[in-house]
């Protein structure tokens, strides 16, 4: 018995497609002599849903994890799409260890606007700023809305959702080849049916992922992030998945990978080109042989074959968005990971989509406590604000907020007008894949349980040093202590958001719910629920 759960939904465009999948899914099981379920599960989308889909991140996983705990399934294949999905979809699987697969929905076709590709999310950042700064104008901003609409699939940038499709392909968890896919292509539909055959192999032959998920699987996923210039918000969820299986991934790790592995994933928002381009070039695989010497190539794949087999018939297309090793997109690692008195447990920066000159940077804080209060004042002329001010949102980490990708702050408008494109930015949460600038994200500890943030007041000097991995107030330690933090105050009083606020972990963490994670090998063992009468 396969359950396939499906997470489309009228709600979410990124999953709408779904169906179809499935559909693809449950023909490959039966041609394969095994019985298909379709259940639906949560759908989270980035678009609709907040403050932040990250929220319901680990409901979905719990949602997942207990279908499969309460129901006689033998394995699963899981199709999802947008953001969260995928990671909660690998925590849950990870946990209920029964094999599986998971099978996503694709990128969007790019649409055109102004005689140009739009990338979604990076565009709409672009225009945003020119519109802001009145260089567009309605008539313009309303054709840009009817453009951005185009079409099903998730972002067509190095988003998120394109970062874990490859996460889960690079960990095992998908069939070579089906990370880098085009929403509605007929390939995906080969791809989904093939998925089909293959979980019913695995159940016969007892393959689950515990076995896929190893330290090795992880170590290659890092780097394999690192080529593609991924979402740091793929960071939060490795942590989270390897937590499942009782694997710590330190953030020095993640530093340690990037700094050893170039960018060559041409992809905005890191680079220039789309991810039609990336599937063009190869996809996945081309990316992975071109970086073979740093993966553990004896790591098995869902294909059920060693990495190593993959690779040596995988190429990339010369003159295309895969680079040679030795010609990267940048010189700068995809990320960088800072500590220091302002991120005692660490803080990561995008520093392949940041700017080369204010990775070493210092100056005057502006703290805004909240979101709506950094909207109110950002763009107030009286705002005292020069390019040198380090802008600081604090408040909006996992206890927070929930999380949410408000990190990239706005350049504020008087700036904007001169001509100033990025700031040094600090924050407690996260910013979308599809976002670029030089931001410190993830802070650690969080405002919202008394970390450095909460103590920081407008003036303090910020030093930022990433190639040395610093990042510290200028502060004396005993004056900043005696400070009295400034604590968000609480949201919601019932339900789920206090629930989560009493479990969430940090980011290091991968702001999983303690009581998710497996802490030791005892706690890895899942256990089945007693048959008897309802």
């Amino acid at each position: 018995m396969i359950g396939i759960a499906c997470t489309a939904s009228d709600l979410n465009r990124c999953d709408r497609g779904l169906d179809r999948l499935a559909e693809a899914v449950r023909s490959g099981v039966l041609t394969a002599g095994g019985l298909p379920l379709i259940f639906p599960v949560m759908s989270l989308s980035e678009d609709l849903m907040k403050p932040t889909a990250m929220l319901y991140r680990n409901l979905l996983a719990i949602e997942v994890e207990e279908a499969i705990r309460s129901q006689p399934l033998d394995g699963i294949v899981a199709l999802g799409n947008c953001d969260k999905t995928v990671p909660a979809y690998l925590m849950a699987l990870a946990s209920a260890d029964i094999p599986a697969l998971v099978v996503t929905g694709g990128f969007r076709a790019p649409a055109t606007f102004r005689g140009g590709r739009l990338g979604s999310g990076t565009s709409l950042w672009r225009y945003y700023d020119a519109r802001r700064s009145g260089l567009l104008s309605d008539a313009d901003w309303t054709r840009l809305e009817v453009c951005l609409g185009r079409g099903l699939g998730a972002c067509n940038t190095m988003g998120t959702a394109s970062s874990m499709a490859i996460v889960a392909e690079a960990l095992g968890m998908m069939l070579p080849g089906a990370g880098v896919t085009l929403a509605g292509d007929l390939q995906q539909l080969a791809g989904a049916e093939a998925a089909g055959r293959r979980i019913v192999a695995m159940t016969a032959d007892g393959v689950r992922p515990s076995g896929m998920l190893t330290p090795a699987a992880f170590a290659n996923a890092i780097a394999a992030l690192a080529a593609v210039g991924g979402s740091t918000n793929a960071i939060i969820h490795l942590c989270a998945i390897a937590g499942r299986r009782a694997i710590t991934l330190p953030l020095r790790q993640f530093a340690d990978v990037a700094a050893a592995v170039p960018v060559i994933a041409d992809i905005s928002p890191a680079g220039s080109g789309l991810m039609p381009d990336l599937a063009s070039a190869g996809g996945l695989p081309a990316v992975l042989a071109e970086i073979a010497p740093h993966l553990d190539q004896g790591a098995l794949t869902a294909a059920g074959a060693p990495l190593g087999e993959l690779l040596a018939g995988a190429r990339r297309q010369p003159g295309g968005a895969i680079r040679a090793a030795d010609d990267p997109v940048t010189r700068e690692p995809a990320f960088t990971v800072v500590h220091g008195n302002l991120a005692p447990d660490g803080a990561v920066i995008k520093t392949a989509a940041a700017s080369p000159a204010l990775l070493r940077h210092r100056g005057p804080a502006i703290v805004f406590r909240s979101y709506q209060e950094m909207r109110e004042r950002i763009d107030d002329p009286a705002l005292d604000v020069t390019p040198d001010s380090v802008l600081v949102l604090a408040g909006c980490g996992p206890v927070g907020a929930g999380m949410p990708e408000w990190g990239m702050i706005p350049i504020p408008r008087k700036l904007l007008d001169r001509g100033v494109t990025d700031m040094l930015r600090v924050t407690d949460g996260r910013m979308s894949g599809t976002s670029f600038g030089t931001v410190v994200l993830h802070v650690c500890p969080e405002s919202a349980i008394g970390g450095p943030l909460a103590r920081l007041m407008d003036g303090d000097v910020i030093r930022l040093d990433a190639p040395a991995g610093e990042l510290t107030v200028e502060v004396g330690p005993t004056a900043f202590a005696a400070r009295q933090p400034a604590l968000p105050t609480p949201g919601d009083m019932r339900g789920w958001p206090v629930l989560h606020r009493q479990h969430v972990t940090q980011a290091p963490e991968g702001c999983d719910y303690d009581f998710l994670q497996a802490r030791t090998p005892e706690q890895l063992p899942f256990v089945e629920p007693v048959i008897g009468r309802s």
